[in-house]
């Protein structure tokens, strides 16, 4: 199927105004999941749907923070909070994130690492260009300032209805990385962490993936498997299940039975250790015949 680059083109503007609307709202004493709901409606007031539920993820916690209904959480003064939200337009995927350091400041020195990884490595892609510089540009940025790179989260291809594909496009020179080609639409998103660069999984997933189409053999209820058309194929989280479903328990319920089923992927929340900090800052770029074009860039 022919790429249809305006409508790439428009996914990529509501994700930059749908993540700068949220990033306004992280102050001190937000509810974070006030803040996700806010993102995930602007995306739908503008046109798009979500991509995937939107995050908020704080201080050591890298990525994949995602609020369960009623979510008490807040900010708190010096926090550093990661927003990270997606749009489609008709199944054309693009994904951003951006930093807000309530301790050092907008301009501190890890977002700034993050930052100028992000703007660094931008400026090496186009047709033909090595995902291993990009991978270069990003760890030579981020430990010039004293920090690391995450090494174990890398940036990622996105296509039609799918938020996670090839090519992976590395925080660090990894030799095994492969080259841009034209027409290919991907996500970087250098990590800057004043700890060692490496996560694991800790916390109860919120987010999830079907691992296939549901069949009629699965035997889920009508209401079920009409809810989880919504997500058509992209992650959908349990706050989304009890708003197609119209019932908090509908909702526990679909998500008790689809893993007892075995049918959905679960994405935990991805940290390093209590007491560490980590910036992230992510565009989606299209790779042109000519050059790379931003896609999730907001004009001046």
């Amino acid at each position: 199927m022919k790429l249809d680059l305006d409508k790439l083109r428009q996914s990529g503007r509501i994700s930059a105004r749908a993540l700068a609307h949220g990033r306004a709202m992280i102050v001190p004493g937000a509810r974070i999941e006030d803040v996700q709901r806010a993102v995930e409606a602007k995306i739908r007031e503008l046109g798009g749907e979500p991509a995937f539920p939107a995050q908020v993820s704080r201080n050591h916690i890298a990525a994949h923070y995602c609020s369960p209904p009623g979510d008490a959480t807040v900010v708190t003064p010096g926090d550093i909070v990661k927003l990270d939200c997606g749009t489609h337009v008709d199944g054309y995927v693009t994904d951003n994130a951006t930093t807000v350091d309530l301790r050092d400041g907008d301009n501190s020195l890890l977002c700034t690492a993050s930052r100028m990884a992000l703007e660094n490595a931008i400026a090496v892609m186009g047709p033909g260009a090595s995902l291993t510089e990009v991978g270069r540009q990003v760890e030579r940025t981020i430990t010039a300032m004293g920090f690391q790179p995450v090494r174990n989260l890398c940036g990622h291809g996105v296509a039609r209805f799918t938020i996670h594909c090839a090519p992976s496009v590395p925080n660090y020179p990894d030799p095994r990385a492969g080259k841009l080609k034209p027409n290919m639409t991907i996500a970087c998103e250098p990590f800057a962490s004043d700890g060692v660069g490496m996560i694991d999984v800790d916390g109860d997933a919120e987010v999830f993936m079907l691992k296939r189409d549901v069949r009629p053999k699965d035997g889920l209820p009508a209401a079920v498997e009409k809810a989880l058309q919504q997500s058509q194929g992209l992650p959908f989280a349990r706050r989304d299940l009890e708003r197609w479903l119209g019932v908090a328990k509908a909702g526990e319920d679909a998500l008790r039975l689809l893993r007892r089923k075995d049918l959905v992927d679960e994405y935990p929340p991805l940290c390093e250790k209590p007491g560490v900090r980590i910036a992230q800052f992510e565009h989606t770029i299209f790779i042109g015949e000519s050059g790379a074009e931003v896609l999730t860039r907001l004009p001046e």
